[in-house]
């Protein structure tokens, strides 16, 4: 790991000079590569740096403790300085293994969610809305963009479904635990006799692919217009601006009809097509490697029981990694962080210990 890391730091001392290179600073696109790739290095020549200045002090402590010259009082200092060094050198390692994992090259991208209300009809579609809420109070949080980009209301205040477009940096690496079943376990609002009620919202989490990553042939498409119309026959078009594109090959069928202009919805009916065929592509080829073991934590399997929210308690749990919080409205008005960190390291340790098996 020290030889990697030795590696790397002369690979980041090289960049730290080419960025610096009037010829680089001309060329925008050259420059802005070699700047990402100096910032997705820095924390880790960083906690390296911090690690060599601990290993120096561990050997000197050393020697002044093997030198029987030294009086009583500067060897107590250095076996002080010597079991912090040690502590820290053990500590520094784990979080440099931590940061060598090999990172999903999805991570720092864009996302669109899908959240479809479930079992429970009416009360399924207001929890749809609910979690929709979260999402987007937490992405306000994060500094991240939202646009609906296409919804399906209920006369309720709810969502049938609801997509939307996340836009931020490393919006997939927060959000890609999200994806499964979010049970929910509360007095609807449309119940009279105060019995809890459960029901269930799916939520998909698909990297926003761009169209030089995944080529759609335009023959394999059958695309359809029709008038659109809303919750309770709001916003009804006169006009055909409602866009269904059917994927021939998979089968696969998006419609958007938020926007009254055809091109608009064409142009968001395409961007959640192409997502929607990217994800089938990288879960095929997770399924080929069949010798990796995958962590659970981030499959992304819609049919899997992720999290139930549980109102009389006041509890979320994420069934995943046994965390239970009981805090449930901080956290539905999109206080996500410790949830989403509670997956992320279960998700590294289970990365770790496939890595050292």
């Amino acid at each position: 790991m020290l030889e990697k890391l030795k590696l790397t730091e002369e690979k980041y001392n090289e960049i730290s000079e080419k960025i610096m290179d009037p010829d680089v600073i001309g060329d925008t696109a050259l420059y802005a590569s070699y700047m990402k790739e100096y910032k997705s290095l820095t924390p880790i020549i960083e906690k390296y740096r911090e690690y060599c200045r601990f290993d120096r002090q561990l050997k000197e402590s050393e020697e002044i403790l093997g030198d029987a010259s030294s009086d009583h009082e500067l060897k107590e200092l250095a076996q002080l300085e010597y079991d912090e060094a040690k502590e820290q050198i053990t500590l520094i390692a784990e979080e440099i293994k931590i940061m060598l994992l090999p990172k999903d090259p999805n991570d720092d991208k864009n996302v669109i969610i899908e959240i479809r209300g479930g079992a429970g009809g009416e009360e399924a579609a207001l929890f749809a809305n609910s979690l929709y809420r979260m999402y987007t109070m937490y992405a306000e949080t994060k500094h991240w963009k939202i646009e609906v980009l296409n919804a399906n209301p209920t006369e309720l205040g709810g969502f049938k479904e609801i997509s939307f477009n996340v836009v931020g940096d490393g919006a997939y690496s927060r959000l890609k635990y999200e994806s499964g079943v979010h049970r929910v376990q509360r007095v609807p609002e449309t119940e009279s006799q105060g019995r809890v009620h459960t029901s269930t919202v799916t939520v998909a989490v698909l990297v926003e692919a761009d169209e030089v990553e995944l080529e759609i042939n335009p023959t394999d498409l059958k695309i359809d217009v029709f008038r659109a119309s809303g919750a309770g026959g709001q916003h009804i078009n006169k006009t055909e601006s409602a866009v269904r594109i059917t994927h021939l090959p998979t089968g696969v069928v998006v419609e958007c009809q938020d926007e009254r202009s055809q091109y608009k919805n064409k142009d968001r009916a395409m961007k959640i097509l192409r997502s929607r065929l990217y994800e089938a592509k990288l879960q095929e080829q997770n399924n080929k490697i069949a010798s990796e073991r995958r962590s659970q934590v981030g499959t992304g399997n819609r049919s899997e029981r992720i999290r139930t929210y549980n109102f009389p308690e006041s509890r979320l749990t994420d069934h995943r990694i046994g965390l239970t919080i009981y805090r449930l409205e901080y956290i539905l008005n999109g206080n996500l962080d410790e949830v989403i960190d509670a997956l992320a390291t279960a998700d590294q340790a289970a990365r770790l210990s496939s890595q050292n098996d």
